[in-house]
């Protein structure tokens, strides 16, 4: 299952978030552009929220204009119980000084979870800036620590004692108008413990010393997201031009999501020991798997990414790409390759398209059937179609996972595509015989399937079943 979604809710009447609204933009938003918007993200909220996990999360970017139509949405799809918080993302990171109100320097990430109650964010890793602020200026066996300060304004009764410093200053209570946070029996234990710090020599206001080796190993996440963290829209524009070879300027996309945006959403709802997939069905140049590899780079997961996109023309047709597609393609494939020059291996992805069945159209009634459209019938598969073609519809239609690995080898002569080993062995070419057969059924696949039309003669189509009853009978045996 799904275990994060991401989706850019983009703008009314785009077909696709990273296409800049037409100039008048803001004059042609009313009610049917709403309507149009809602019906376009409608099923695909739902759709998302029956694949995902059920410890499960999305987060939808959005900007001002529909986030609480999003919002509202959200809550009927998910349950209003589900929503989890509003982030807000610094998008810009300077001013636009012809803006006609304010300029609008910010996003929207909305994130429901499939069920709140069994979702929790992660903790964000520490930054080399935090870590530093830990010292051990006393060599405390314990490590390095800081010091936080000892007096509160909450009102604390217990709170209210004089202290007497080791260089023997009495201090008379806390701060006017604070407590000491802790009582005078825990005060006098945690001296005792060498969690009080005096300063070096001994006559400072104390302080509680905190060892970096027993706060949380990580930071909560705030809903606060600056473009120093996270990127903001030049930086991914930069990043999409460093790995897309544009021909023409003019099919830049001109809003993109920083790949560390989308960094930061993957940590804090996958986990690098796990195999979670990663989910984005508004793909466009592809950020999304881009920060996928990234992420699995630096913490070493093995996350997979789902990019859903629809083959949109580029303003331009270019040599390299025509569609928007073909420009999240061309990204992936660039980072890829600089991966592997960096020495990452098993790096890869499949690209798969929808399309309509291999099978032929063989239903007719009696009538409009002639004896000599009867010879052109027998073979049940469309003469386009590829041995691929084939084994992936087997793929879906057995519910075996597409991202499994695949193997082509020659088998008796005949071409043998192997999936994951054992799972499922196929061959779909004609003149198959007993002897492939059985040297199939010797290696006793979960399943294996032929075409229906290549057994070399009835002899063997027939008898296929029994020698894989013999020799291999936990075997699934299909023909299509």
């Amino acid at each position: 299952m799904i275990s994060l979604a991401v989706a850019a809710a983009g703008w009314v009447g785009s077909s696709h978030p990273e296409i800049t609204p037409p100039s008048n933009f803001h004059h042609l938003r009313d009610t049917t552009f709403h309507s149009d918007w809602l019906s376009m993200i409608a099923p695909r909220l739902r759709l998302a929220k029956n694949l995902l996990a059920d410890d499960g999360v999305i987060f939808i970017s959005i900007d001002d204009h529909e986030v609480q139509n999003l919002r509202n949405l959200g809550n009927e799809i998910f349950g209003e119980q589900n929503f989890v918080t509003s982030v807000i993302w610094q998008r810009v990171f300077s001013p636009k000084n012809s803006a006609q109100w304010f300029s609008e320097d910010h996003d929207y990430v909305l994130i429901f979870a499939k069920n709140k109650n069994t979702w929790r964010p992660n903790l964000l890793p520490q930054t080399e800036e935090m870590i530093s602020r830990y010292k051990n200026p006393d060599n405390d066996e314990r490590g390095p620590w800081t010091s936080s300060d000892l007096a509160a304004r909450n009102r604390y009764d217990a709170g209210l004692y004089a202290i007497t410093c080791p260089s023997g200053r009495v201090i008379e209570g806390p701060p006017k108008g604070r407590y000491w946070g802790v009582s005078e029996e825990n005060f006098q234990r945690l001296n005792q413990e060498n969690r009080i710090w005096w300063g070096a020599d001994g006559n400072n206001m104390p302080r509680l010393k905190r060892f970096l080796s027993e706060v949380k190993q990580g930071i909560t996440p705030q809903t606060l997201w600056f473009y120093k963290d996270v990127g903001h829209t030049q930086d991914a524009k930069k990043t999409l031009l460093k790995y897309v070879p544009f021909e023409n300027t003019e099919n830049v996309l001109n809003s993109v999501k920083p790949v560390a945006l989308i960094q930061r959403m993957i940590q804090l709802a996958t986990d690098a020991q796990s195999q979670d997939i990663v989910l984005d069905f508004f793909s466009g140049s592809a950020p999304t798997a881009h920060a996928v590899l990234e992420q699995n780079k630096a913490d070493g997961g093995n996350r997979r990414f789902i990019g859903v996109q629809v083959a949109e023309p580029l303003r331009i047709p270019e040599s390299k790409m025509k569609t928007i597609f073909d420009m999240g393609k061309l990204r992936v494939e660039s980072v890829i390759s600089e991966m592997k020059k960096e020495g990452i291996e098993s790096l890869g992805f499949r690209v798969l398209k929808i399309d309509s069945s291999n099978m032929a159209d063989v239903y007719y009634t009696p009538d409009a059937t002639t004896q000599a459209d009867l010879l052109t019938r027998v073979d049940n598969i469309k003469p386009d179609r590829t041995p691929e073609d084939l084994l992936f519809q087997v793929l879906l239609d057995w519910g075996v996972d597409l991202t499994l690995p695949i193997t082509r080898e020659s088998v008796a002569g005949k071409t043998v595509f192997t999936v994951a080993g054992t799972a499922l062995i196929a061959c779909f070419d004609n003149g198959v015989d007993e002897t492939l057969v059985k040297t199939l059924a010797t290696r006793h696949p979960l399943r294996v399937v032929f075409k229906d039309t290549g057994f070399k003669d009835d002899a063997t189509k027939i008898n296929v079943r029994q020698i894989f009853k013999s020799l291999s009978p936990d075997t699934e045996v299909k023909a299509i």
